[in-house]
């Protein structure tokens, strides 16, 4: 890379930082090339991208954002996860690492909030966005049911009684 790739390379890194909602940092080393293709691809699938970059570059990407105090954890081999979604990127990268102990997760960022390990997974055990909706839905709906069911069955059992006492005329 000459120094005008890198510099485009931190001005994107930087804008994709000040956009995203989460950021996980990781480490990967001794996962296989499919394993990390594998991990991208259930990213991609849950609207996370997953990057492996230069410790350096990342650092200097990290300068002047709401994400600068995780500068710290880019040590050795190291990836990040990011997304919009807060619970995405964690979610994803915990249960892969449950999978495979070569992926270590080391912490992150959400908002202007730096997390350790234990704070990713306890975002990552939150519901998602997408759970979240549907259980509102099911809340709203529940009520609606409810009342539905409630207004039929006084004209069921009305109902009911015509009819016994119909069958007891015609037995008699």
């Amino acid at each position: 890379m000459d120094r005008a790739q890198k510099k485009e390379l931190v001005a994107t890194l930087n804008q994709a930082v000040d956009a995203t909602g989460v950021i996980v940092v990781s480490h990967y080393q001794g996962l296989t090339v499919s394993e990390m293709n594998t991990l991208r691809a259930q990213m991609a699938e849950a609207g996370a991208t997953f990057k492996v970059a230069k410790n350096r570059l990342v650092k200097l990407a990290l300068e002047g954002t709401s994400a600068e105090g995780i500068k710290d954890l880019f040590t050795g081999p190291t990836a990040i996860a990011m997304s919009d979604d807060p619970i995405a990127a964690p979610k994803v990268l915990t249960t892969f690492a449950k999978q495979h102990d070569k992926l270590v997760v080391l912490g992150g960022v959400m908002g202007s909030t730096v997390l350790d390990a234990s704070g990713v997974k306890a975002l990552a055990d939150l519901p998602s966005l997408d759970e979240l909706r549907a259980k509102l839905a099911g809340m709203i709906n529940t009520p609606a049911t409810r009342v539905a069911g409630v207004l039929q069955a006084p004209a069921g059992q009305l109902a009911r009684v015509f009819n016994a006492y119909a069958t007891k005329d015609e037995a008699a």
